[in-house]
């Protein structure tokens, strides 16, 4: 009997990891289609990725219903209680990732209606960093890699230069030229939900290396 909770036990967890697997791909895929609606101004990308984006919602709120459901009957102990509760924390940093590649998205298709201010290389570059990042945390969580979740937290640092970098050069263009600042204001906002994008897939990385570890960043 004993046995038989614990099969059941494992089964759920497994389950649980692949759903936030699933739910992490489905922000990398908002994030590509963020990337190709800003980059390419392709309204149609922007839809799908506002779309997708509640998707995301629905399947937070059934994981997280899930993990209380398991936490409750099966009364886990020790890492596998620490796995439920990283994962608990990691639903909500993932959704927040997934909405800030859906505001990328809306950003992108109003630019979309107007000449671009500039070519958005650092942008492009920060969606592309957001991409691997996922890429490895996707990877963290599926096969519990402490060190894919520290190289995935590690690259949090080159967008968050390339946030301040596209800051001072909007700025530099607001100032030079007053017809520039309703663009420039947008891109501002492109720019910082990218950031925060990627502050929010820190936070995961952390939670799966405390799962894996007990040790918090």
């Amino acid at each position: 009997m004993v046995q038989d909770t614990m099969n059941v036990l494992e089964r759920d967890l497994q389950e649980v990891n692949a759903s936030g697997v699933r739910m992490l791909s489905m922000v990398r895929e908002g994030v590509g289609l963020a990337r190709t609606a800003l980059i390419d101004a392709d309204v149609d990308a922007a839809e799908r990725a506002m779309l997708g984006d509640a998707g995301v919602d629905a399947l937070q709120h059934e994981l997280e219903q899930r993990i209380l459901t398991i936490i409750a009957r099966r009364q886990p102990a020790g890492k596998d209680l620490r796995f439920l509760g990283a994962m608990f924390q990691s639903l909500a940093d993932i959704e927040r990732a997934g909405d800030y590649a859906a505001h990328v998205a809306r950003a992108a298709a109003e630019l979309a209606a107007a000449p671009p201010l500039k070519k958005y290389l650092d942008m492009k570059r920060i969606l592309l960093v957001l991409d691997e990042m996922l890429e490895r945390t996707m990877q963290a969580m599926a096969d519990g890699d402490a060190d894919a979740a520290r190289a995935a937290l590690a690259m949090d640092d080159e967008i968050d230069d390339l946030y301040e970098q596209i800051q001072r050069e909007l700025l530099t263009y607001m100032m030079a030229d007053a017809n520039a600042i309703n663009t420039a204001t947008k891109l501002l906002a492109v720019a910082r939900y990218l950031e925060r994008c990627g502050d929010h897939i820190e936070n995961v990385n952390e939670h799966v290396i405390f799962w894996l570890t007990g040790q918090r960043i």
